[in-house]
């Protein structure tokens, strides 16, 4: 690292390349253990999409905020049909780019040192090798209806193996480029037409990394007519106005969600969805971030595999209700019935056995600036978890010992046989 003054992340007791080799041979026997229970050893014909939905989460959870008729009625209808719940954001009004870092690597910005408030620019420039989902597929292709300006994703997806990325200005045409009403922002029906188009394209197993820009602010009575009321003590002033507009923009997203499933629905292609809202939108004023910092971090994701896929496969995610972005790699591979390598074993573990895990939440963590490292463990019940059992505190440090030896240690664990090679099967 070149940056004067950032440490990447604090070294974690015990780091040592002995130590490295007895985490990699604990989580080969986890892999194999796993894999007994997992059908596909090969992605074959498979296609993954994550979906960063940006600032989506329901209005009507915001205290003190009325909102009728119900902006999403389509994802309420599929979250209760999917391996779906709340996903704790590390970000309040922004933060995308930690989202989209999380999702994509499994690692978790808690475990950082609050010098490294943005991976994205501070840390992937500098690495070599960085590890993403991405890497395990034979091609993928990053899609952002936007310019890519922001947080160093043109050079970062470089580094990450994308074979291409649509983005305004990029050689790679974005083919869909429509606005709703008078705003600025290309809306998530033309983003949705642009996966629908590269799922086409290609013919074997692809991922597909998309951050969408409908809902970004700002919200300046943009849509009419508006077909929302907001009300209550929240819908106060100014913020009136922008969280009318967010919530007729919420449920523009929610009519394209529905288009959108419904092509994948008829698809032959299997294809499985993470969707996902990064953070809430900066506009709730009037919420103490003290007495709610819980929900305002609260967004939706849910996973979908089309019909084609789910003939396929038999879903594995087993914990639902509230996750964290780092989970999301685990959670795909289970959904697709893939058999993991060994860093995908230890991620596995994580989602399965560990709380979510971010940062504290009772404070305003605007854009991606991270004020302080400090972790809060949330369980499936919505609630603080005060302490780990002997097991959990051990796969805890596991995980930042592989965290930190990927991004500032030794790399020792940076080798296919850790990464990307599932190991050999072992008898039941």
């Amino acid at each position: 690292m070149n940056n004067v003054d950032i440490t990447v992340m604090d070294k974690p007791a015990g780091y040592s390349k002995h130590q490295m080799e007895v985490i990699e041979n604990r989580y080969l026997i986890a892999a194999q253990q796993l894999n007994l229970h997992r059908s596909h050893r090969h992605l074959g014909k498979q296609r993954l999409v994550f979906i960063l939905s940006e600032s989506f989460a329901n209005p009507r959870r915001v205290p003190g905020l009325e909102v009728h008729p119900n902006p999403t009625p389509y994802l309420d209808k599929l979250k209760a049909t999917t391996p779906s719940g709340l996903m704790l954001s590390t970000g309040y009004g922004g933060g995308t780019a930690n989202m989209e870092y999380q999702a994509l690597t499994g690692l978790s910005v808690v475990n950082f040192s609050p010098t490294l408030p943005t991976p994205y620019s501070q840390l992937v420039p500098f690495q070599h090798h960085p590890v993403t989902i991405n890497q395990l597929f034979t091609y993928s292709a990053g899609i952002h209806p936007f310019t890519a300006n922001l947080y160093n994703r043109k050079e970062d997806y470089q580094k990450f193996g994308f074979n291409s990325f649509y983005y305004l200005g990029s050689r790679y045409h974005l083919r869909y480029h429509h606005h709703l009403g008078t705003s600025p922002r290309i809306d998530d029906w033309s983003a949705y037409q642009q996966i629908l188009w590269q799922l086409q394209k290609k013919h074997g197993n692809q991922f597909i990394q998309v951050a969408t820009m409908q809902n970004h602010m700002p919200y300046n009575n943009y849509y009419h007519p508006n077909h929302f009321q907001v009300s209550g003590s929240t819908a106060q002033g100014d913020d009136h106005t922008a969280i009318q507009t967010y919530t007729q923009g919420v449920n523009y997203t929610d009519q394209a969600l529905q288009k959108f499933i419904g092509r994948l629905q008829k698809s032959s292609q299997p294809t499985t969805v993470v969707w996902y809202g990064d953070h809430l939108p900066g506009i709730y004023h009037q919420v103490s971030m003290q007495n709610h910092g819980l929900v305002m971090h609260e967004t939706d994701y849910f996973i979908y595999s089309n019909p084609a896929a789910q003939h396929l496969n038999h879903s594995r995610v087993t914990k639902t209700k509230v996750v964290s972005p780092n989970e999301f790699p685990a959670m795909a591979l289970a959904q697709m019935d893939m058999q993991v390598t060994p860093y995908y074993a230890l991620l596995t573990k994580v989602h399965e056995q560990l709380p979510a895990i971010t940062l504290t939440l009772n404070q305003v963590s605007h854009s991606n600036r991270i004020h302080e490292n400090t972790a809060e463990l949330i369980d499936q019940h919505g609630h603080q978890v005060q302490h780990l059992s002997k097991a959990q505190r051990q796969l805890y440090h596991d995980y930042q010992l592989v965290q930190y030896d990927l991004t500032a240690g030794h790399h020792y664990l940076l080798h296919d046989r850790f990464i990307k090679t599932i190991p050999p099967r072992v008898g039941r």
